[in-house]
């Protein structure tokens, strides 16, 4: 990922550092098992921990010649531990490393997006009871449907991201697995104590049978939830959006002091945040492909996954690490207008009541068919009105409907509490007692 979308906490995960650091500490881990085994001596163990060190530059140099990264860090490490790096690496293969390497890296990717959602969580459920009651029109296609309040709207991006936050924690869980088997999985040039030791220091798992490479049914289970994460983004992200149109404006992002909105046009305030998430959104669901692709591997292993997982594992996690802080922000600085909403919702002279009134008529014996055309006869002329005529009067001067619901009942009908009668109910669902 580029600079400007990225975090330095989750991109120093991704480091050429963090990585050799990581393949270190595997091989160090590996060769305590087989000391512990009697595979190799207790000396040559404490030798690698004591003496290994590696260098960037000189690993590049070295690979530029032998065309393989484990190998060339391998030499690298040997020119500082001495003779006893001739016990380094015993019975593994490259994939041990590397798999084993990335998996260590996307827990702990995992663990900064966990993060990132549960700091989501807490703005939302902040400004879902701060607007709990603030009444404003449910859409449907857009279109002006019924009351609801913007607290049930953020209490429904809560519930969202909460089933986010659980499936990226069993995201983490699926992932975090070991491999020490050796060439084509089978342990037989290495114990498979090596593989439980490593992965108890790692704080990973074993992998069941792991081939040669670890079963990449896991990553792309993991990659589609990164993806499934950026859409619920996406979509608080357009509801924001469509919520900022100049025409509605019921809320809007924070525009600080400063802040140019156009180039060209000095008015403009424009929701520049939630259009790049929804542009993020589209780049993070794009890697879930690759990832699915990569589970029909040749065999026991071939190394077609590689070159996807050096580019998505990274720019996956980097992008929605960078973009849920900024939906974070966005939501905490979040500017609501409960004022416009009343005046929206007042628009249209009452019709967001049809139902109700539908309802009643059939409650009082008239046929479902006929009450629709009953109420709808008399809407159609508030909405060619523009709002300039209120349904209420309407009906109260339809005789066909008078003889049915009184003018009181009719007058009831068009109470709004009535429609928000049952948040408490949905929010005791969503955040319990």
């Amino acid at each position: 990922m580029i600079p400007r979308y990225t975090r330095p906490e989750m991109a120093s995960i991704w480091s050429p550092e963090s990585k050799f650091q990581i393949w270190f500490e595997i091989e160090a881990h590996a060769c305590d098992a087989q000391a512990k085994l009697g595979v190799i001596p207790e000396d040559a163990a404490k030798a690698v921990w004591e003496r290994g060190k590696w260098n960037i530059d000189r690993i590049d140099e070295i690979e530029r010649e032998v065309k393989h990264d484990v190998i060339a860090f391998l030499t690298n490490l040997a020119e500082h531990v001495g003779d006893e790096a001739r016990f380094v690496h015993q019975g593994m293969t490259s994939s041990d490393v590397l798999d084993t390497c990335f998996n260590v890296q996307l827990v702990k990717a995992a663990d900064l997006l966990i993060k990132d959602l549960e700091d989501l969580l807490v703005v939302l459920k902040r400004r879902a009871l701060e607007h709990k009651h603030t009444i404003c029109i449910g859409r449907s296609h857009g279109i002006h449907a019924e009351p609801v309040t913007f607290g049930l709207k953020m209490a429904q991006a809560y519930a969202e991201f909460d089933r986010c936050l659980a499936r990226m924690k069993m995201a983490r869980e699926e992932v975090a697995t070991c491999a020490i088997s050796g060439a084509v999985g089978t342990f037989a040039n290495i114990d498979p104590f090596v593989e439980e030791h490593v992965a108890e220091k790692l704080g990973l798992t074993v992998e069941p049978v792991s081939t040669q490479v670890i079963p990449r049914d896991r990553h792309a289970m993991y990659f589609s939830v990164l993806s499934v994460i950026a859409s619920c983004m996406e979509r608080l992200a357009v509801e924001v959006r469509h919520l900022q149109r100049t025409e509605v404006l019921e809320a809007e992002e924070y525009f600080s002091a400063g802040q140019k909105g156009s180039s060209a046009m000095p008015h403009k305030r424009n929701p520049i945040l939630t259009e790049n998430l929804t542009g993020q959104a589209r780049y993070i669901r794009a890697m879930c492909i690759p990832a699915m692709e990569n589970v029909a591997l040749w065999h026991e292993r071939d190394i077609s996954h590689s070159s996807v997982e050096r580019n998505i594992g990274p720019d996956a996690t980097v992008a929605l690490d960078f973009s849920l802080v900024r939906l974070t922000g966005m939501m905490d600085k979040l500017v609501v207008y409960p004022d416009n909403m009343l005046d929206n919702m007042n628009k249209l002279g009452g019709l967001p009541n049809s139902q109700r009134v539908l309802l009643a008529l059939t409650q009082a014996g008239v046929s479902r068919e006929d009450a629709y055309r009953l109420v709808q006869r008399n809407a159609m002329k508030v909405w060619d009105s523009k709002g300039d005529v209120h349904l209420l009067e309407l009906l109260k001067a339809d005789s066909t409907v008078t003889e049915k619901v009184s003018v009181a009942e009719l007058d009831e009908l068009f109470n709004m509490d009535y429609h928000t009668k049952h948040v408490d109910t949905i929010f005791k669902r969503v955040f319990g007692e």
